[in-house]
């Protein structure tokens, strides 16, 4: 299960505890600490050698110009690669010049491999350095010889996007490149606005804030702690700025898995790598949707999401058996709330054992009966595993483990930690006989329940000890009582090597602990004797590549994985919850940064608990939680053990709040499918900051209360306790409330106060859009076989105008999310506005499968059109129908506009047109045409 204690939450006690551990584990709280560290490390290096490759490359060797053993040694000779990957991507790789240093694996993340580094170089090797700069078509790389550094420019403005030169400032340093201690820097302009640097909870808001620490390293730390490293590592920053009226980003990532200190400081930015090597990438936009898709082609798309992940997932840490299971399926029912998943956390287990069942509790020909009558109606069932396995000689899973070899190691044996279950080993997912044995021991589960996805938790990796471990004599482990996560093995610290207790100590769990505490030991190996010091933080990216791999083989479906610990690359197989959040409106806040965020890293299929992991929420956060949280890309509500019962349908007030802003999420899911497949194909986030759409518009740089859904859905909650007003910020232009068309609001890019009661949540569409909706359902597969409307928001009153969308239907259980394969139908949609014409119409591609399936589209609904009320001369595919003909109605109504509601004025500017009683099917071009009448 999901439950971390909060390093802001302990006991003053326990508090004191820690700091002891730290002291005798890492010789003291700040021994050789950042704090104690000189502005400047050395001299840097000088470039001596420079020339092309036979790949398209420049290879070149850097060397330190004065030796100094803070921090350890300097690498004396230095391998420089710099390539143009793409018309798009930059790279720039820097490693020891003599032997083979750790980078990311390459079969973990493919991409090419740059020069290996040569045994024999000649230390005072010296070529002429003709090379003046590395010119690509938009980037351009140039260096400076000594000390060296190097800066990457945009060409078409000249801007320079990154600038590892200190320029004598106070600010930084020269580079330093060490065995365990790396560091560089860039300049940065101080009115630019950067995101990513994650996983961490942002109190700030999604904007990166200087001084504020950024720390990446795995860590099972609960999200309510702020500015502290968290599940997973994302070395990425994507940068905004605006260069005269013209929005540019441009993005940068060091792909480098070992822990890291990264200060931003508002002028520029420095990187402290406690391992590794350079390996820079540089994406060069120049929008934010450009630079998703460009990051996104290097580090993997993300993952196809089955139709049903979009539906609302019901989760809790405490569901005692089977029969409290199904009354909460039937109670959602009963409240007409819509539900599509049902989750168990580690109750279902025996023992806290991965891959079993309790056989009293959760008894299998009774939960194989649940199963048969959940998915008969569409519903699906989802469990948790942990990564670590339970030292029990009768435990078959155990048993095979072993036989396999598929442990991680230290001194010979396999390293022993304590998590849910007891002792446990954990699975080494490297090891290519261990994702081998992991996918057999999934295909053994779903044979014994056939389950629907599976949710990878504590997978940082969680220990609840630190150190050498043994398992006590004569006491039992847990004792089962008291908290689970107490550690009751016999532990010594580890601090004998360099790896345990390396000489830069990065402020790991935001209190500089020990890089081992509370997970596996550093010094402990790999296969192939791979430290952990340095695979730490992909303990989780690898199995999740292995549960994937298992899962798809299983039946040839699309997976469904929820992964708690993520790195670069996560999402092309697993969605991600944020973790252990807290009932407060605090923490619903950082929740829209932090989904936000991953949207950027490449994890789009992403949400929070929603109501709050622990404590209990109050009723109206509650209700304010689920009005964010239906609109979040992943919808789960979970909740701890220890926590009251907080099922949506707990309160009449929640239930009414639930069955409105879920209910038009089920209306919205073909738009958010679609959305799904834009981020698979392109990267393109589910949900988004503002300023994904309107860049320029330098008011939504930092805005963190308000987000999208795609480029055009805009999502603006009650965030406070009390308020039943909302200040939201509208981009210019005109926006309509989705919940009723009739009400627009008309921005010159202001913010307006919008009525928010209890139950309602404002959320509105752009102009310019043809939206897809159906109507709705309390189950995915039966809301997604009702009929169509297309929604159509042209600028309200406008006399001309244009509105585009799209729409992605497909078999949502194949593997692949793509056209060509005969289970998918793709539609363009367009409508035009002009003199008085309005114009709507589609272009399919691949129909047979909407056809198949039946679709229809059976209203179009347009929004702010000019004009009178008298509609004239409807055509439909190229026929002139009569407006009571073939069922076929046209009506139209006035709009009303926020400005006129708040003068108290009843005018209205523009028009909503219906047509309803329409049977167009999807899956074939469509035109309609008609005229409005002359305003008088």
């Amino acid at each position: 299960m999901s439950f971390t204690i909060s390093l802001l939450s302990l006991t003053l006690s326990s508090f004191c505890l820690l700091l002891v551990l730290i002291s005798c584990f890492s010789g003291g709280y700040s021994s050789s600490s950042s704090s104690a560290a000189p502005t400047r490390i050395g001299k840097g290096y000088r470039l001596i050698s420079i020339e092309d490759t036979s790949d398209g490359g420049f290879l070149g060797h850097l060397q330190v110009n004065q030796k100094n053993n803070f921090y350890g040694p300097d690498i004396p000779l230095l391998q420089l690669y710099v390539k143009h990957e793409s018309e798009n991507r930059l790279r720039v790789h820097i490693t020891d010049a003599e032997k083979q240093r750790w980078e990311v694996p390459y079969n973990l993340l493919p991409r090419d491999q740059p020069p290996k580094p040569k045994q024999a170089i000649g230390r005072s090797r010296k070529k002429p350095i003709s090379v003046l700069e590395i010119a690509g078509s938009e980037l351009i790389f140039l260096h400076t010889v000594d000390p060296f550094s190097f800066a990457v420019t945009r060409r078409s403005n000249g801007q320079t996007l990154f600038n590892s030169s200190s320029g004598g400032g106070d600010s930084f340093g020269e580079m330093v490149f060490k065995d365990q201690y790396l560091e560089i820097s860039t300049q940065l302009p101080e009115d630019a606005s950067l995101y990513g640097l994650g996983e961490n909870t942002q109190p700030h808001g999604i904007k990166l804030y200087p001084n504020d620490p950024y720390t990446l390293y795995t860590t099972d730390v609960s999200a309510i702690n702020l500015n502290t490293d968290l599940y997973g590592s994302h070395p990425v920053y994507m940068e905004l700025r605006n260069v005269g009226d013209k929005p540019y980003a441009h993005a940068v990532l060091l792909l480098n898995s070992n822990g890291m200190d990264v200060f931003y400081r508002g002028n520029s930015l420095t990187y402290k790598l406690i391992g590794g090597v350079f390996d820079f990438y540089f994406f060069v936009g120049p929008t934010p949707l450009d630079i998703v898709d460009q990051y996104t082609s290097f580090i993997g798309r993300p993952a196809p999401m089955p139709y049903w992940s979009l539906g609302f997932h019901q989760c809790r840490w405490g569901y005692h058996n089977l029969s409290v299971v199904e009354d909460v399926v039937e109670n959602y029912k009963k409240a007409k709330i819509p539900l599509d998943v049902i989750w168990n956390d580690d109750d279902h287990m025996d023992g806290h054992k991965d891959f079993t069942l309790n056989p009293i509790n959760y008894p299998r020909p009774k939960l194989l009966a649940f199963l048969e009558k959940i998915h008969s109606i569409g519903m699906k069932y989802i469990v948790l595993i942990d990564p670590g396995i339970g030292v029990n000689s009768s435990y078959g899973v155990y048993q095979r483990a072993i036989a396999n070899d598929v442990f991680i190691k230290y001194e010979g044996e396999p390293y022993l930690a304590q998590v849910w279950p007891g002792a446990v080993n954990f699975p080494d997912f490297l090891n290519p006989k261990t994702v081998a044995w992991w996918g057999d021991e999934i295909q053994r589960f779903h044979e014994l329940v056939p389950v629907d996805g599976l949710w990878i938790d504590m997978n940082e990796a969680s220990n609840f000890c630190s150190g050498k471990c043994t398992i006590p004599e004569g006491k039992q482990c847990p004792s089962g009582t008291g908290p689970g996560w107490e550690c009751c093995l016999d532990c010594k610290n580890i601090t004998k090597t360099r790896w345990d207790d390396p000489p830069y100590k990065i402020n790991a769990s935001g209190l500089q602990v020990p890089i081992g505490f509370k997970t596996i030991a550093t010094s402990a190996v790999h296969y192939n004797g791979v430290l952990e010091y340095d695979a730490h933080s992909l303990y989780g990216f690898s199995q999740a590549i292995a549960t994937h791999k298992a899962l798809q083989g299983l039946e040839g479906k699309r997976p469904f994985i929820l992964s708690r610990s993520t790195y670069v690359g996560s999402g092309k197989y697993a969605a991600h919850w944020t973790g252990d959040n807290k009932g407060t409106w605090e923490d619903l806040k950082y929740s829209i940064s932090t989904v936000l965020n991953f949207g950027i890293f490449g994890v789009p299929m992403v949400g929070a608990d929603i109501c709050g992991f622990y404590p209990a929420p109050t009723e109206e956060l509650c209700n304010r939680w689920i009005e964010v949280g239906a609109f979040y890309p992943f919808s789960r509500d979970h909740a701890n053990y220890y926590s009251p019962r907080q099922e949506l349908y707990q309160w009449e007030s929640v239930t009414k709040s639930a069955q409105n802003a879920l209910g038009m999420r089920y209306k919205l899911l073909p738009y958010l499918y679609t959305l799904t497949y834009f981020a698979h194909i392109s990267g393109a986030p589910i949900a988004r900051p503002l300023f994904f759409s309107f860049p320029a518009f330098k008011e939504c740089h930092g805005l963190s209360t308000q987000f999208l859904l795609g480029s055009s859905l805009m999502v603006s909650p009650v965030l406070e306790q009390g308020e039943t007003k909302v200040k939201a910020l509208f981009p210019p232009g005109s926006w309509y409330n989705v919940f009723d068309m009739t009400q627009t609001v008309v921005s010159k890019g202001q913010y307006f106060t919008l009525d928010a009661p209890l139950h309602v949540v404002n959320v509105h569409l752009y102009q310019n859009t043809i939206l897809p909706m159906q109507q709705g359902g309390m189950i995915s597969k039966e809301a997604r076989m009702t009929p169509f409307t297309l929604i159509v928001s042209f600028p309200a009153g406008a006399s001309k105008g244009e509105a585009k969308g799209s729409l992605y239907v497909d078999n949502d259980e194949l593997p692949e999310m793509k056209l060509g394969n005969g289970y998918s139908t793709y539609v363009e949609l367009y409508a035009t506005l002009d003199q008085g014409i309005v114009k709507v119409w589609s272009e399919v591609e691949e129909g047979k499968f909407a056809l198949d399936k039946g679709w229809i589209i059976e209203k179009v609904t347009v929004l702010g059109v000019g004009g009178s009320e008298k509609i004239s001369a409807l055509e439909i595919n190229g026929s002139s129908v009569a407006p009571d003909a073939c069922n076929v109605e046209l009506s139209s109504m006035k709009q009303k506009h926020l400005r006129d509601l708040e003068d108290g004025q009843e005018n209205s500017k523009s028009l909503m047109v219906n047509i309803t009683g329409l049977k167009l099917p999807v899956g074939e071009n469509f035109s309609m045409s008609w005229k409005m009448g002359i305003q008088s």
